[in-house]
């Protein structure tokens, strides 16, 4: 009979009663099994039903146990033994990890195996202490666990970035989980409450979900518990009889009623869920409010009614300045330094809110101020506040952001005026911390400290700022006007040193001061030199000069400081090519060349670091544009011929990173020479650059070119110049020049025909004119220099290409036909005379240049080639003959014997003679066409 259909009598109680006795096997049956009988509470114990991913997470789970607690008794063996079964559990479970992604807690693991490998290996003294199996476990463990770690690098990092919210978030997740499915098996039960009964173990199964559930739904938890209590009315009320079912009745039925009956719940089974109730609540609360500080201790005592709050990561720090310091505490400059070390001991901690310590320095400050402490501990306190705005991007190329920065520069600001108002402040990086002197007092405030440390990393952050962003926008021209403000703070800092600093801290904020005004034009001095060209009345001058000092003063002022007291070679080599920049840029020729050549720079400019490296290469450009404004044509190449033939003016000048040489620097290579990049607004253009260098080679090449036409040993001068040539020649179809190079291979064209009005048409023009000459401060003055200078390289051009047409030709006719004075040409024919680059006598009454036959015609030039030509190859067949008879100049042989036995043998062999005739003729045509080529 079913045991559902049970009555409850005597008989087949003792009959079940009896089932729990195990029936032995019958022996020789082959289906002969132990029948399964269940009892009372195997009946009331549901069975379980678990999830694949349930059972793999739970064998990972027992194998990461287990390695932490490896991990605590140092057993490194242990650790690698179960890492090696962690990884093949995950193979395992390589299904649900790609359906449900990559646990937390496995990234956990492994982020704490890779650092607590790494702690051991950096403990010397941990390691010989560490028998033989640990030591070699230790090493083999830590190689794969970094192996290991590759594929989940990124997890990893995301989960160290911020770990407890990932700690967190794998928690709830997990409680999540285990409430869904309590939910669903409570769901189940009431679904079936109206045809099956439960029993006491159920019914409290149910009790100890409810808490979960609310607290889940955000319910308040007085609410709950009048719901829970109400619904225990309701289920004693008709419980009646169930009493006869109890913990002692294991293994007996009871009757098919009493199942169906409610149960009622004692007041120690009430106590013990409300219990178990309370400690999920207080479980899951210190789970979610986890390093979180108290407010209000005392409140806090007991009953647990504070207010709490919750910091994001690292140390907790309290924002709020009513709590700095308990009640009742006495603010005295210990109090606030001991507060001032605990904000700062976690500084540079993993996971500390940086910008929480910056509002936990301001209120320090401003307690400090409040309770009239002093300027020392000010001073301290502003020290650190900027230095932890410093600090607030950890990666050295990353940048600050705005509000930060503005920040930096309103505290620098602050701190500048409280040295200013106060003289009895001594500040120092040689005062030692035990030394300070906080307290007022009669004797002077010592701070340790430099202020003069904090503004060149202020510099060095503007010029981070300006290299990072796009200098085509609007936050280019933003971040720009700041730097006004940062000359106004060098500028305060250089008067508070020139009063309290030494003599090597003067020379390193002047060389700041100067590395932010050696770049930029005055165009106010500029105007004024302009007006006193044009006469203009003394006062205005004066007037002019009043408004602020001129920079070729002030650079003057710096410089000449530095030269004589600086005792480092690289901050006065600075000086000394910032001050030829700035007299270059200002068109004072002369006085750049000479520092130039009096420094010399040049010798040794190859073993400084880049920077200057970089420096030295800028000045160069600027000196050789500036002889090319002043019409000093070769000096301009000369100065540009070293950066313009490598081919990586970018990369020389700091403007940028060739694509083509990406592949030979590594990333970290890459960085470095990113941040040694120069800011876009003190770019030199490299359009300017390379047109004024190939007009300079087109002024210099094509005269000469012309002067030595058939002279085979014909030297460059620009190499550069003449590749641009050749790539015009090899152009199949030759349409209107549009780049800038095609406009200077075009007129190089015309000039090499003695054209200069075609030349000039090309080099000046409207298209021209904006992209290069119109970015010039006198752009007028240079093109009138330029057109001089194209007539008169043309008149050159001229006189060597057709002198040896002409037997006399006029001054005058040559005046006219290159629009040049007569005593301009005049002059150029006598230099050219003077040095026999034209071969003609000048005839003063009558103004005419009167040609000498001397020089050979393109005729009998090409035959003087020919015929050196053909020396040349006789000479190397008569040694190639003679190299195979054995014998070099057998036929000259002092041997009277030998020498009749080679004429005999000559004139014997007279076909022999005819043949080697005939090689020989047909190797010089071989020669000759090769040499041709």
């Amino acid at each position: 009979m079913s045991r559902f259909f049970a009555t409850g009598s005597d008989s087949e109680s003792e009959e079940t009663s009896s089932g729990d006795e195990v029936i032995p096997k019958q022996v020789g049956t082959t289906f002969a099994k132990q029948p399964v009988l269940l009892s009372d509470d195997e009946e009331d114990t549901k069975r379980v039903v678990r999830s694949t991913k349930d059972k793999r997470f739970e064998e990972l789970t027992n194998i990461i146990k287990t390695i932490r607690n490896a991990m605590k008794i140092r057993d490194v063996s242990k650790c690698l033994e179960e890492f090696e079964q962690l990884c093949k559990a995950f193979l395992k479970s390589k299904t649900v990890v790609d359906k449900e992604g990559v646990p937390t807690f496995y990234i956990r693991l492994l982020a704490d195996l890779e650092d607590y490998l790494n702690e051991l290996w950096e403990d010397k003294e941990g390691k010989k202490k560490m028998n033989k199996n640990n030591a070699k476990a230790l090493s083999t463990l830590r190689q794969k666990i970094r192996k290991y770690n590759r594929d989940y690098e990124a997890e990893i990092v995301r989960y160290k970035e911020n770990p407890e919210q990932s700690a967190d978030e794998e928690e709830e997740r997990d409680e999540d989980d285990s409430d869904e499915s309590d939910e669903s098996e409570d769901d189940k039960e009431d679904d079936d409450d109206d045809d099956v009964g439960m029993s006491p173990s159920a019914f409290l199964k149910k009790q100890r979900a409810e808490p979960a559930l609310d607290l889940r739904k955000k319910k308040i938890e007085d609410e709950e518990d009048e719901e829970d209590s109400d619904d225990d009315e309701d289920w004693g009320s008709d419980s009646d009889d169930s009493d006869s079912e109890s913990d002692d009745d294991e293994g007996k039925h009871t009757s098919l009623a009493s199942r169906f009956l409610k149960k009622t719940t004692t007041d120690e089974d009430r106590r013990q869920i409300e219990k178990k109730k309370e400690d999920k609540v207080k479980k899951k609360q210190d789970r979610k409010l986890r390093r979180v500080e108290e407010d209000d201790e005392e409140g806090m005592e007991g009953e647990g009614e504070g207010e709490w709050k919750k910091v994001e990561g690292g140390a907790p720090l309290v924002k709020e300045k009513r709590n700095m310091f308990a009640k009742g505490t006495e603010i005295n400059i210990p109090v606030v330094l001991k507060k001032l070390n605990e904000i700062l001991q976690a500084r540079g901690k993993k996971g500390t809110d940086r910008a929480a310590q910056i509002e936990l320095l301001h209120c320090l400050a401003a307690i400090a101020a409040e309770n009239n402490l002093g300027e020392g501990i000010l001073v301290k306190i502003r020290f650190n506040i900027i230095a932890s705005l410093y600090d607030y991007n950890p990666n050295l190329a990353a940048y600050m952001k705005p509000e930060m920065w503005g920040k930096c520069l309103d505290c620098i600001n602050e701190l500048l005026d409280i040295l200013f108002d106060n003289s009895n402040i001594f500040i120092g990086e040689n005062i030692a911390e035990d030394s300070e002197s906080l307290a007022v007092s009669d004797q002077p405030f010592r701070v340790r400290g430099c202020i003069l440390t904090l503004v060149e990393r202020m510099d060095e952050e503007f010029t981070k700022i300006m290299q990072n962003t796009d200098p085509h926008s609007q936050e280019y021209v933003d971040n720009l006007k700041d730097e006004s403000r940062v000359c106004q703070i060098i500028d305060r800092l250089l008067k508070y040193l020139e009063l309290k600093g030494s003599t090597e801290e003067i020379c390193r904020v002047y060389l700041r001061r100067i590395m932010h005004t050696y770049y930029k034009f005055d165009y106010k001095a500029h105007n004024r030199a302009l007006a006193g060209q044009k006469g203009e009345s003394k006062s205005e001058q004066d007037q002019a000069e009043n408004e602020g000092e001129d920079s070729s003063i002030l650079m003057d002022r710096l410089c000449k400081f530095i030269y004589a007291k600086d005792r480092t070679d690289r901050i006065r080599t600075c000086a000394i090519l910032c001050h030829i920049y700035h007299h270059a840029l200002h068109n004072r020729w002369y006085q750049a060349r000479d520092l130039m050549l009096m420094s010399h720079l040049q010798d040794n400019i190859q073993h400084a670091d880049p920077p200057v490296q970089i420096l030295y290469n800028r000045t160069m450009v600027q000196l050789g544009i500036c002889a090319f404004r002043q019409g000093m044509i070769k000096d301009a190449h000369n100065a540009l011929l070293d950066i313009q033939s490598s081919g990586r003016a970018k990369e020389l000048l700091g403007q940028g990173l060739l694509m083509r040489n990406m592949q030979e620097r590594n990333p970290e290579q890459e960085k470095i020479e990113k941040r040694r990049q120069v800011p876009f607004h003190m770019h030199i253009n490299l359009e300017l650059l390379e047109c004024v260098y190939l007009v300079s080679a087109m002024l210099l090449e094509i005269p000469y070119m012309a002067a030595h036409e058939f002279d085979a040993r014909r030297r460059m001068i620009s190499k550069q110049f003449h590749h641009q040539l050749r790539v015009g020649e090899r152009q199949p179809l030759l349409g209107p020049p549009e780049s800038m190079r095609e406009h200077v291979v075009a007129a190089s064209k015309a000039m090499k025909m003695g054209d200069w009005k075609i030349c000039h048409s090309y080099i000046i023009n409207e298209k021209m004119n904006g992209k290069v000459w119109d970015l010039f401060p006198e752009a007028q003055r240079v093109r009138e220099m330029l057109v001089r200078k194209i007539q008169e390289e043309s008149l050159r051009t001229y006189l060597f290409t057709y002198s040896s047409v002409y037997d006399s030709i006029s001054m005058e006719i040559l005046a006219d036909m290159f629009h040049l004075e007569l005593h301009t040409v005049h002059s150029i024919i006598s230099k050219m005379i003077i040095n026999e680059e034209l071969m003609a006598s000048l005839d003063q009454p009558t103004q005419t240049v009167v040609m000498h036959r001397t020089e050979p015609t393109s005729l009998q030039n090409m035959a003087l080639q020919l015929a050196e030509k053909l020396g040349g190859l006789v000479e190397n067949n008569e040694r190639v003959f003679d190299l195979k008879q054995g014998i070099y100049g057998g036929y000259f042989s002092r041997d009277q014997k030998g020498g009749y036995q080679q004429k005999q043998s000559y004139q014997r062999d007279q076909k022999g003679g005819y043949q080697q005739k005939q090689g020989y003729q047909r190797d010089y045509q071989r020669d000759y066409q090769r040499s041709y080529r």
